[in-house]
């Protein structure tokens, strides 16, 4: 039988016990739901990226709670975890409040994420099996599946459409990277992108009015995943960090949009 503890390990989810009704059977491990900080971490945030509390916007508890329905605790939680990612800064006098934007942060990410995916994705290139390569090719296929359904509508996406775009987009570029080993790349990863998406979202909703971005992004994707699927990892990388700075250039050439 295997050991709880290492499923617990595998799942990265602590395991809740559930009791048979005669109290004699053996106990089965199920997964705990998310805790209450949990919840208004992932609210908050989601808020945060979609632009609902703007760049330098004050975070008042009470606000929050209003917002929300949780109480003081899990919000600060929630807002101490938003901090340390730099999603949320705070003062002694002014209070929680959202992190203002400015073009050096921005490019600061943008090439600290190259750095650190360009380590990742050469990493899944070299050890990705059958299963990561189903992966890249089944969500590049969504995500592209998804943006040609959206570009063909006759009016302005809705913000449901938009984050349904925005995860097809995440979860590709995730795929790329899912096989580098290495929870601490993939943590680093996932924070960068939330520290950059505040800057691109406004690039995305732009979109919903029919602008051209003079990219072909979809293109760009493609690429990328040929040449990690060719296991060329140095031109996967270098694709990767093109990318990257191409939508670096855009945000800044419209960067009044997310200020």
């Amino acid at each position: 039988m295997k050991d709880q503890g290492n499923s617990t390990r595998r799942t990265g989810k602590p395991l809740a016990v559930a009791s048979s009704r005669n109290g004699n059977a053996p106990a089965v491990a199920q997964e705990a739901g998310p805790t209450l900080g949990e919840q208004a971490y992932k609210r908050l945030h989601a808020d945060i990226l979609n632009g609902f509390f703007g760049a330098g916007r004050p975070l008042r508890l009470e606000v929050l709670k209003e917002r929300y329905g949780l109480s003081f605790s899990p919000l600060r939680e929630a807002l101490s975890r938003l901090q340390s990612e730099r999603l949320v800064v705070a003062s002694a006098l002014r209070g929680f409040r959202v992190a203002e934007l400015s073009l050096s942060e921005m490019w600061d990410c943008i090439e600290t994420r190259i750095l650190i995916e360009g380590e990742a994705l050469r990493r899944s290139v070299q050890h990705g099996d059958d299963d990561w390569e189903g992966s890249v090719m089944g969500t590049f296929q969504a995500l592209s599946g998804c943006a040609k359904r959206l570009s063909a509508l006759l009016r302005p996406r809705t913000e449901d459409e938009n984050e349904e775009l925005e995860r097809r987009h995440r979860d590709f570029h995730a795929a790329l990277i899912g096989a580098a080993d290495s929870r601490c790349l993939l943590d680093m990863s996932a924070q960068l992108y939330a520290q950059t998406e505040r800057y691109r979202r406004p690039i995305l909703i732009a979109g919903t009015q029919g602008k051209p971005s003079g990219r072909n992004i979809h293109a760009e994707h493609e690429a990328i995943m040929k040449a990690a699927l060719k296991r060329d990892a140095a031109r996967a990388v270098e694709l990767l960090k093109a990318h990257y700075r191409k939508t670096g250039e855009a945000i800044e050439r419209n960067f009044h949009r997310a200020a």
